[in-house]
């Protein structure tokens, strides 16, 4: 018997995030022969980058396009999605671990009366059944968890899985209709938005954080003109950011920001136990610190015993010639 599967789609500044395609490439990988595969697009003014999702799978992309929609509001996106469940009824449906997606994936499996499995960073199958592993512990375990029975919601952990390839023969898009309902338990004035850079913090490829090691606020220029030879993003540990060095926005850590990278540098962070669940699953990772025997050499794959004022100014130059 088949099964629809819905992929809640995540734009931030005009743009897919890469979390949505990862999402799709999820279901190609649980998803059997005759299963359906659906997406919901929604927001304000996103109408153009239907033709782009599109190009990522062969079935649907339902499109809600509303102006009351150009900032996350949980009611209205939950009904808003609501008309698209209402439309492909599916029994399994993913979201991005990100803000978003960690706020809305309680509330559509709650009024699906559903199960939900959160912070998925890879997917198996056995016997049929998918099975997903989600990390513990601030990442010191991890455990595989199956549904049983009834509507499934899962979030995605961005970084984890790949994303999805282009098709040879684009899904079809569908616009769905919306009006807002006026009786909003809250309204949203305004939104100020602090950014960590160019890159999305949680989806850069290459991330360079700083630590009180940094020493000030200036202290974090070197790692930002390394992040931006590697097209990456700069985050920060805890201290850094407690110290005044920089804002929270770029928070790496148990209560900050979970990045999982290509490369991860540490410049100038200890390596204590709330910064490294933000940033242990990094596939690999580089440590500067003058310290020898700074924690974060122990989780650390490649480590330079050194002043961080000096190393990354040759890194940045090095990975110049090689980039530039």
């Amino acid at each position: 018997m088949s099964q629809t599967y819905l992929v809640v789609a995540e734009v931030r500044g005009g743009s897919l995030r890469q979390v949505t395609l990862e999402a799709l490439q999820a279901v190609s990988q649980i998803k059997n022969q005759d299963d359906l595969v659906a997406v919901a697009l929604i927001g304000s003014q996103i109408t153009p980058l239907a033709s782009e999702l599109a190009g990522y799978t062969q079935g649907s992309v339902y499109v809600i396009d509303r102006p009351e929609l150009e900032t996350y509001h949980p009611e209205l996106y939950l009904d808003a999605l609501q008309i698209v469940m209402d439309k492909v009824n599916p029994e399994v449906i993913l979201l991005g671990h990100t803000a978003i997606g960690r706020d809305l994936a309680p509330a559509v499996a709650s009024r699906l009366h559903g199960g939900q499995i959160s912070d998925v960073i890879s997917i198996a199958k056995e016997d049929g059944k998918a099975i997903y592993t989600r990390p513990l512990y601030a990442g010191k375990a991890f455990e595989t968890k199956q549904f049983l029975e009834g509507p499934q919601v899962i979030t995605i952990r961005p970084n984890n899985i790949s994303a999805a390839a282009t098709v040879p023969t684009p899904g079809d898009i569908v616009e769905l209709e919306f009006t807002p309902k006026a009786d909003l338990r809250s309204i949203i004035k305004d939104v100020i938005r602090k950014t960590s850079g160019k890159v999305d913090l949680t989806e850069a490829k290459f991330v360079v954080s700083g630590g009180r090691g940094v020493k000030s606020a200036d202290g974090f220029k070197p790692l930002e003109e390394l992040a931006e030879v590697l097209q990456g993003a700069v985050g920060a540990s805890r201290g850094a950011c407690d110290a005044g060095y920089c804002d929270y926005a770029l928070q790496i850590g148990q209560t900050g920001k979970v990045v999982t990278p290509e490369i991860y540098i540490a410049c100038g962070i200890s390596g204590a136990i709330q910064h490294l669940a933000g940033m242990s699953q990094s596939r690999v990772i580089i440590a500067i610190n003058k310290d020898p025997e700074a924690p974060i050499f122990k989780v650390a794959d490649y480590g330079i015993v050194g002043d961080l004022f000096d190393v990354v100014p040759l890194l940045t130059q090095e990975f110049k010639k090689v980039l530039v």
